[in-house]
């Protein structure tokens, strides 16, 4: 019977709930493995007694990053971390994007500010403004050309707290075709989803966000199949991935582009995908 921790984090004001969780431990349980749901910070648990970790909801790691990261590497060391330390190292910081884009990976083009350096917005279209390490769009906020002081004050307290901002043209096609999520798992295609514009004019940076507005099936054209694979293609370690979600958006031009490339605790959406629990199960236990 192999042991399997499903990592999650402690509750509080700024996580979500894991409706996934429940139902995935007890297919497991179900499925003959010993299944435990444990905190990623939890000083008691002994990862070393697991066959398996498997990161689920650590959706606290985004400000906390610098001990997720120690952690996911002390985890790794005395057991099978998925995915492994050294992907979400790479994959917690957003400038894995400009590796996607030397790669020659359709991306939406994306600028670093990092703390100290000097603040240039654009002058000609609206953009978004979001930290390197960020998830459920905290941080993030859509700005207008008039809106530049507004934008510099979230800079400012982002900056001062240690965040590296990143600075998109946003992309219009949102709006109109939504946001695709193509989810991976075991190495295949498990399913599609599509959402809303998460970031409307006049939301304050700060502001609690809906994630996921609007979600819905969606069964993804060759074109986004196509870009998602060449995506996970340019991962450090690939082959090792049990799961990825590659966020896609139309570009201008109307063809997908990446707007994330989500290797660390990705929502699966098992409630709108009831029919992917039993492949999901499958493929953990048989990584």
């Amino acid at each position: 019977m192999p042991r399997i921790a499903l990592v999650t984090c402690r509750p509080g004001p700024e996580v979500a709930a894991d409706l996934d969780l429940p139902v995935l431990a007890g297919a497991l349980t179900r499925a003959g493995a010993d299944t435990a749901v444990v905190e990623w910070d939890d000083p008691a648990v002994d990862w070393a007694g697991f066959d398996l970790a498997v990161i689920r909801s650590t959706w606290d790691y985004s400000w906390r990053a610098t001990e997720f990261l120690a952690w996911a590497r002390k985890c790794g060391g005395v057991t099978r971390l998925a995915n492994p330390a050294h992907v979400v190292r790479w994959n917690a910081d957003k400038r894995y994007l400009g590796d996607l884009a030397a790669a020659g990976v359709p991306t939406v083009p994306t600028r670093y500010l990092a703390p100290g350096e000097p603040v240039g917005l654009p002058d000609d279209h609206d953009y978004v403004v979001k930290p390197t390490s960020g998830a459920g769009a905290r941080f993030a906020a859509r700005y207008s050309p008039h809106e530049h002081a507004t934008a510099v004050r979230q800079l400012a307290r982002m900056h001062a707290e240690g965040f590296t901002a990143m600075v998109q043209p946003y992309v219009e096609g949102i709006d109109v075709t939504g946001e695709r999520a193509l989810q991976f798992f075991g190495g295949r295609l498990l399913h599609a989803s599509r959402k809303g514009a998460v970031l409307a004019p006049g939301t304050a940076y700060d502001a609690r966000k809906v994630a996921h507005p609007g979600l819905e099936v969606w069964r993804p054209t060759d074109a986004e199949l196509a870009v998602a694979e060449r995506a996970l293609s340019t991962v450090p370690g690939a082959p090792e991935l049990l799961y990825a979600r590659v966020d896609l958006v139309d570009g201008p031009d109307g063809e997908p582009r990446v707007m994330e490339l989500e290797l660390v605790e990705p929502n699966l959406f098992l409630s709108l995908h009831p029919g992917s629990v039993g492949p999901v199960v499958e493929a953990i236990l048989s990584h």
